[in-house]
């Protein structure tokens, strides 16, 4: 039996975000960094089983769009709650299930708009944040999609960029700083999103992106290394005052 820290990533729903070359990425990867990952191209296949997943190290969702169905999403949600961590890109994560509000609370926004379509813009990192996933990395400039996202105001904002960037109606409004990479947790596990990486090539033309991507995987999978050390029970976390 393999001792290896283990990963899941689901692939799937709309083809414009590559899902299938996106994941083949995360996956080289997460295996670069001593991982075994499992590929799955099904959502309940992928997430039928809470006990497998609680033995994950790490949950990556590929998948724009679709339907998750409640049972699974808590399937996740408890995982990621004792300690495995969650991390995805672009529309694979935080525009996904769109009827799914328990997701969108657990992932810490959701996509709803892009107004240039594809443009260059800049992305600027937090400078004073401590965080290792963007240590050493300067400003950089990005030609894909901008990504306006409604933002879960707890989450550990790492970097942004300054909307509005083209003409659209949101120009009648104050100028913004949208969020671009964050952090939080969710229970004892840790929850890492870029919204860089509307195709696969994005990657290879701002390879700050992956340097970022490689360092939230580590991020996120150190928090279960940390929930195990500690003996982190999750059930200081459980409500029957919730109605699902």
């Amino acid at each position: 039996m393999s001792d290896k820290k283990k990963a899941l990533i689901v692939q799937g729903g709309w083809d414009g975000h590559e899902p299938v070359q996106v994941s083949a990425r995360f996956k080289r990867i997460l295996e670069e960094e001593g991982l075994e990952v499992s590929l799955y191209d099904d959502l309940e296949k992928a997430f039928c089983d809470p006990e497998m997943l609680k033995t994950l190290h790490l949950i990556v969702p590929v998948w724009t769009g679709g339907k998750l169905e409640g049972h699974l999403c808590r399937n996740v949600s408890e995982a990621v709650a004792s300690g495995v961590g969650l991390a995805g890109n672009h529309g694979g994560m935080c525009d996904a299930f769109r009827e799914n509000t328990e997701w969108q609370f657990m992932t810490g926004g959701n996509w709803v708009s892009h107004p240039g379509g594809i443009c260059d813009y800049t992305v600027e990192v937090i400078r004073n944040s401590s965080s290792p996933i963007v240590e050493g990395i300067e400003d950089f400039t990005v030609h894909s999609e901008q990504y306006y996202l409604h933002v879960d105001p707890a989450v550990d904002v790492l970097a942004t960029t300054r909307f509005p960037n083209v003409p659209f109606y949101h120009m009648s409004n104050k100028a913004c700083d949208m969020p671009v990479v964050w952090t939080k947790k969710w229970g004892h596990g840790r929850v890492f999103y870029s919204s860089l990486g509307h195709t696969d090539n994005v990657f290879v033309d701002s390879p700050s992106s992956e340097i970022i991507m490689r360092r939230g995987f580590l991020w996120a999978i150190e928090g279960r290394d940390i929930a195990i050390q500690r003996k982190l029970d999750p059930s200081v976390f459980h409500s029957n005052a919730k109605n699902y």
